[in-house]
């Protein structure tokens, strides 16, 4: 069985994000990386969370879960309407077009929806 899931933060709560990459961690911890398909999508202000000048507690869990095969997409209009450009976000997150619309089509391809 293939475990797949996205994970969806939208607002600037750290816990949340803690909560996700904890729940990552732990869900990579019972089964192996290759019977899992995660991702996590951030959008509206969540997408703060993911500035690298901001997230350095989290950059390094960030970059072992993106080495185990997890996505962590950021969305571009968010990125847009606060101002974030590319380069200030940490390298492991990819720019969607839009958070939503990766988000539905997450949840189209069988992908589990978690709220953390």
């Amino acid at each position: 069985m293939k475990f797949k899931v996205v994970f969806h933060l939208d607002w600037d709560d750290e816990s949340a994000l803690i909560m996700g990459l904890n729940n990552i961690t732990n869900m990579l911890a019972a089964i192996s990386s290759e019977a899992a398909e995660i991702h996590m999508v951030a959008n509206g202000e969540s997408i703060r969370l993911f500035r690298e000048d901001l997230t350095l507690k989290y950059s390094e869990t960030i970059k072992e879960l993106h080495d185990q095969g997890v996505r962590f997409c950021l969305c571009n209009n968010s990125m847009n309407k606060f101002g974030f450009k590319k380069e200030q976000m940490l390298d492991q997150c990819e720019i969607v077009p839009a958070g939503i619309i990766e988000l539905c089509k997450l949840q189209n391809a069988g992908c589990a929806y978690i709220k953390p």
